[in-house]
């Protein structure tokens, strides 16, 4: 009963590390791109996520399946509760390590890691590792690679679209106040330091200055329609992102008996939205200011490429990442306006080779001590 207790403690912490951790890759390019602010990015974030989470008891029974652990580890095991329980702690801790450096890693790499560390200590080699392959280390490792491939093309054609119907980019000029300290003479030859407020004019360079497009299509501004697709395509990213992730930590619950399916995921769903209320700034950061500056059809084309690849992976079964797609589509419309940052887009993937392994000792060891309770 203790076990089973700590069990279901470990599933809410492992929801709200997710959605700490998670939430906000979906309206990142919303506060990037300076459509929003970040409270009303993070809110939107909440509700398009907590939808998909609803939505995913309908659609999403494979994943449920796959993230059970059967068919990479014998079934005995996959139904033992300190096993799963091992699995839920090393994936929590890991994504909550991740969440408070401010880094955006893959809860479902994270997940993966787990089960192999707890796995492995439980039945050594005879983990099936064809398995693993097939149902979780190829996606992954092919799904950001696609995405900086389609983030790359959508953001060509796109810019193609634009430039052939005359749509044009134009700035706002922002004039703010700087503090200069300048050199001022004093007796003996001396010089002292003294602030002076000076104004500076910048382009660009404040949530309040930025690009926006002129002119005008099917009769509407062109700028409010884009806006408008814009919040929609985010929302859409939480929704799918909610509904590709929901499943994998509810499949911890399975073993629990006594707990029912429905209410797994509305419990599991709840703390994936007070974790990104509560603990996803850092990780905002990182995702909306720091891989690449963006315009808002920058960002709308990103969500776009996010979106797709996320739905699809849902659709048959396959773990991919939102974390690793939505960098992924980032950075590939960072190549090609010459502006990614590679200092953090190094960082990043440092974290996403160090999840697996963090979570595989820390579910190891978890599972080493569980069992000896």
């Amino acid at each position: 009963m203790i076990t089973l207790t700590v069990l279901f403690l470990a599933t809410v912490f492992l929801a709200y590390s997710n959605g700490a951790n998670d939430n906000f890759k979906g309206v990142a390019t919303l506060f990037g791109s300076g459509a929003t602010s970040y409270k009303s990015a993070i809110t939107w974030a909440t509700i398009s996520t907590f939808a998909g989470s609803i939505t995913s008891l309908f659609l999403a029974e494979t994943l449920l399946k796959n993230f059970s652990g059967r068919g990479l580890v014998p079934n005995e095991l996959a139904a033992s509760p300190q096993f799963v329980l091992a699995v839920g702690l090393g994936a929590g801790l890991t994504v909550m390590l991740a969440t408070l450096t401010g880094f955006p890693i893959s809860t479902t790499h994270g997940l993966v890691g787990a089960l192999v560390g707890a796995g492995l200590t439980a039945v050594g080699t005879n983990v099936n590792f064809s398995t693993l392959g097939a149902l979780f280390f190829l996606p992954l490792l092919v799904s950001p690679l696609l995405a900086v491939g389609l983030g790359v093309m959508s953001y060509v054609a796109a810019r193609g679209v634009r430039v052939k119907l005359g749509i044009q980019k134009e700035w706002c000029v922002c004039v703010d106040e700087a503090v200069r300290f300048v050199p001022i003479p004093q007796p003996a030859g001396l010089l002292a330091l003294a602030p002076v407020t000076l104004p500076e004019i910048s382009v660009g360079s404040t949530e309040q200055c930025r690009q926006q497009y002129k002119g005008k299509l099917f009769g509407g501004e062109v700028q409010w329609g884009l806006d408008l697709v814009h919040f929609l395509s985010a929302g859409s990213v939480g929704f799918a992102r909610g509904l590709n992730d929901t499943p994998k930590i509810v499949a911890l619950l399975l073993v629990i008996k006594t707990v029912d399916v429905k209410f797994g995921m509305l419990l599991v769903a709840a703390a994936m939205a007070i974790g990104g209320l509560l603990n996803a700034r850092k990780v905002a950061i990182t995702m909306s200011k720091k891989i690449t500056p963006l315009n808002p059809g920058q960002g709308f084309t990103a969500n776009l490429v996010t979106l797709s690849l996320v739905i699809l992976a849902s659709r048959f079964g396959l773990p991919v990442s939102t974390t690793h797609v939505s960098v992924g589509s980032l950075f590939g419309i960072g190549l090609i306006t010459g502006e990614a940052n590679r200092r953090v887009v190094s960082g990043i993937l440092m974290s996403w080779l160090l999840t697996l392994p963090i979570a595989a000792i820390i579910s190891a060891v978890a599972y080493a001590v569980v069992v000896r309770i």
